[in-house]
């Protein structure tokens, strides 16, 4: 699996470098979320712009992705949807539950919105 790490304070992108998220790269992707969430991430932004084509196996390796942030109290955004994958989404009415972001800078704005509002609500507790 091709794929790039960007990672900041607050967040690590995991920008993908293929064609395709199928059963060949989804167990590749699972371990590599798993690997970023185990180092102290819980905030993970997944950039699909260079992927055409989703499956099954693509799914989970998202939806992996998405229970673990939520296990870890962070956010889980996909962004650079192909109108292939954004079909697939919503056909799975997966657009229901996770975060789905037109580009990086609205998903790096939405996380980082979520934690000041997760800092805001720790000092009020």
């Amino acid at each position: 699996m091709q794929f790039t790490l960007d990672k900041n304070d607050k967040y690590v992108v995991v920008k993908l470098h293929e064609q395709k998220l199928n059963t060949l790269i989804a167990a590749e992707l699972k371990s590599e979320l798993l690997l970023i969430n185990s180092q102290g991430f819980s905030n993970i932004i997944v950039d699909l712009s260079e992927s055409m084509y989703c499956d099954s196996s693509g799914l989970s390796a998202i939806l992996v992705g998405n229970r673990l942030c939520k296990n870890s109290n962070g956010v889980f955004v996909v962004t650079g949807l192909s109108d292939a994958v954004k079909k697939l989404i919503q056909i799975s009415q997966l657009d229901q539950v996770l975060n789905i972001k037109q580009s990086n800078q609205e998903a790096v704005e939405f996380v980082l919105a979520s934690e000041m509002e997760k800092n805001i609500n720790e000092d009020q507790s």
